[in-house]
C-alpha cells in the first residue's frame, strides 16, 4: 500500500497530463461558447425568474416534509475551489441551484448584476472588453462569485476597497421559509450586512449586484526586489498605506529574508517593448518569473489588464509545480503549456482516497490575516511553523463597520493576508497540530482565519475568526 501511495502522489503527473489537461480544455471551451451565446441573446432575467422560482419551490418543499434536516446547495464539495471536501452535503437536503450567468450591465449606475455561480474568469472576460471591471477581483478563474462573497474575496486591491463584499450593492436570497428577500444599504439593511463570510447559513444566494468602475488596458506593474525581511516589511508596509499612489500591491516571500514587492496602477498607454502577455502559454509561471528579480534588480513593464488579473491561474498559485513538476520547463510550456491549468474541480474529483489522504497530511492550504504591524512576527511564525515559500502577502482593509468580519476600536485597520500554499519543509510536519499553532497564533494577535481552510481549532478557532 506504501508503494501505490507513492505512486499516487509522485506520479499522477501522467494522469493529469493525459486525461484531466484535456479535459479541461473542452469543458473552458464548451462553457465559454455557452456562456457568449446567452449572454447575446439576453434571455437571462426571464430565465433567472424561472431558476429562482424552481429553488423556493424545493425549499418550501423542505418545509412541508417536516424541516427533519438541514439544507445546502446541491453543489457537489469536488465542484469548488476549497480544500475542503464537503461530506457534510451527503447528509443534509441539497438544493439544486444552477446560477451560472451574468444578468445585466449597468454602465450608467456603474452596476453589474450576476448570479452566484458566474466565475472570475466569465467576469473579466465580459466586462473588460467592454471597459468595465470591479474593484476587487480575486486571481483564480474559478473561484466564483457566490463563493467570495459568502466566503472571503482578497485582492491587491483591497488595501484600497477592503473585501468583494466592500464593493456589493446588493444581494438577493431565498432564505428558509422559502420567500426571495432582496437586500441592501437602504432595504434589510442587517442581512445585507450578515451575507458577507455567512457560508449560507442564512439564505441561499441567487444574485448579487455590484459596483464597476472603468477599466484600462494594462497595469504598470513595478517589481521591487528586497534582500532583508526589515526592508520587505518597511517596502511593503509603505507601499500598502500609499493607496492614492498604489492601486495594487502584493508581495511574494521566497525565503525568511527575500521577497519582491509589486506595485502597479491601471493604465491605458505602454511602449510595445516593455508589454508582457503573461497568459501567453509559454510564458514562465508567474511566480517563477517574479523571483528572477531577486538577482536581475527592479524593474516595470505594463502587463495586460486581465493578464494581471489572472498573474496565479496557470500555475494555482504555485500548487501546480507539486502536481506536474515540470510543468514550467519551457520545451512543456511550448508543447502543453496551451492545455494549463487542469480545473481544480477535476483534480478533486478524481482523487483517489489515498491522494485526498496524503494531500491532508502532506499539504497545507491557509490564509490568515493579522495585522499589518504584526507582519514580521506573524512571517517568523509561519517560518517556524512550515519553513514553506513562496508565500503571498496581500494588504486588506478592514472597515469598521457592522458584519462578521470589522475593524475593532471604532476605526478601520489594515491586515494582511498570508497565504501558505503547499507542501511544509519542517520535519516530521503534523497537520493538525500545526494548523492548530497558526490559528491560535492568529486569535491571540486578534486576525483571522479563512473558512475555505482546514480548521483545526473547532468551535473555539470559528468564535475567534468571526469575533
Amino acid at each position: 500500500m506504501d508503494f501505490i501511495e507513492y505512486a499516487l502522489v509522485h506520479y499522477r503527473w501522467i494522469f493529469v497530463c493525459l486525461f484531466l489537461l484535456p479535459a479541461s480544455v473542452i469543458y473552458n471551451c464548451l462553457f465559454y461558447i455557452r456562456n457568449r451565446v446567452v449572454f447575446m441573446f439576453s434571455s437571462l432575467p426571464e430565465k433567472h425568474d424561472q431558476k429562482v422560482t424552481a429553488i423556493q419551490k424545493q425549499v418550501r418543499e423542505w418545509r412541508d416534509e417536516g424541516s427533519n434536516t438541514q439544507m445546502c446547495t446541491g453543489r457537489p464539495g469536488w465542484a469548488n475551489v476549497s480544500f475542503r471536501r464537503g461530506l457534510y452535503k451527503q447528509k443534509m437536503k441539497n438544493i439544486n441551484i444552477n446560477l451560472v450567468d451574468i444578468l445585466s450591465i449597468d454602465t450608467e449606475h456603474k452596476v453589474v448584476r450576476v448570479e452566484p455561480l458566474v466565475s472570475m474568469g466569465q467576469l473579466t472576460s465580459t466586462l473588460n472588453p467592454l471597459g468595465w471591471t470591479i474593484p476587487v477581483l480575486p486571481e483564480l478563474d474559478d473561484l466564483t462569485i457566490g463563493g467570495v462573497i459568502m466566503g472571503c474575496g482578497i485582492e491587491t486591491s483591497s488595501h484600497k476597497y477592503g473585501l468583494i463584499q466592500e464593493t456589493c450593492v446588493a444581494f438577493e436570497l431565498v432564505l428558509a421559509d422559502g420567500s426571495l428577500v432582496r437586500c441592501s444599504q437602504s432595504e434589510n439593511v442587517d442581512l445585507f450586512h450578515a451575507v458577507p463570510w455567512s457560508h449560507g447559513t442564512l439564505g441561499f444566494l441567487v444574485a448579487a449586484e455590484l459596483q464597476i468602475i472603468p477599466a484600462q488596458k494594462f497595469v504598470k506593474l513595478r517589481y521591487t526586489p528586497v534582500h532583508s525581511r526589515a526592508d520587505m516589511v518597511k517596502t511593503f508596509t509603505e507601499a500598502t498605506f500609499a493607496s492614492a499612489k498604489h492601486e495594487f500591491v502584493e508581495c511574494l516571500v521566497f525565503g525568511p529574508e527575500k521577497g519582491v514587492v509589486m506595485t502597479g496602477n491601471m493604465t491605458d498607454t505602454a511602449e510595445t517593448e516593455k508589454v508582457n502577455h503573461l497568459a501567453w502559454y509559454w510564458k514562465p509561471w508567474f511566480f517563477k518569473y517574479v523571483e528572477e528579480f531577486l538577482a536581475t534588480g527592479e524593474a516595470t513593464e505594463c502587463i495586460p489588464l486581465r493578464d494581471y488579473y489572472h498573474r496565479h491561474t496557470r500555475s494555482i498559485f504555485w500548487e501546480l509545480q507539486d502536481i506536474i513538476p515540470f510543468g514550467n520547463n519551457a520545451v512543456f510550456r511550448l508543447l502543453f503549456g496551451w492545455m494549463v491549468p487542469p480545473k481544480i474541480s477535476f483534480l478533486k474529483l478524481t482523487q483517489t482516497t489515498a491522494t485526498k489522504k496524503l494531500y491532508e497530511n502532506h499539504q497545507i492550504i491557509q490564509d490568515m490575516l493579522v495585522p499589518l504591524e504584526k507582519l514580521n512576527e506573524a512571517l517568523d511564525v509561519f517560518d517556524t511553523e512550515t519553513k514553506m515559500y513562496p508565500l503571498w502577502l496581500c494588504p486588506m482593509l478592514v472597515r469598521s463597520k457592522p458584519g462578521f468580519i470589522h475593524a475593532r476600536g471604532g476605526h478601520d485597520d489594515m491586515f494582511v493576508d498570508i497565504g501558505a500554499y503547499g507542501a511544509p519543509r519542517v520535519d516530521d510536519y503534523q497537520p493538525l497540530e500545526t494548523v492548530r499553532r497558526l490559528e491560535e497564533y492568529v486569535r491571540s494577535v486578534k486576525g483571522y482565519v479563512f473558512h475555505h481552510d482546514s480548521d483545526a481549532c473547532g468551535q473555539i478557532s470559528v468564535r475567534g475568526k468571526l469575533l
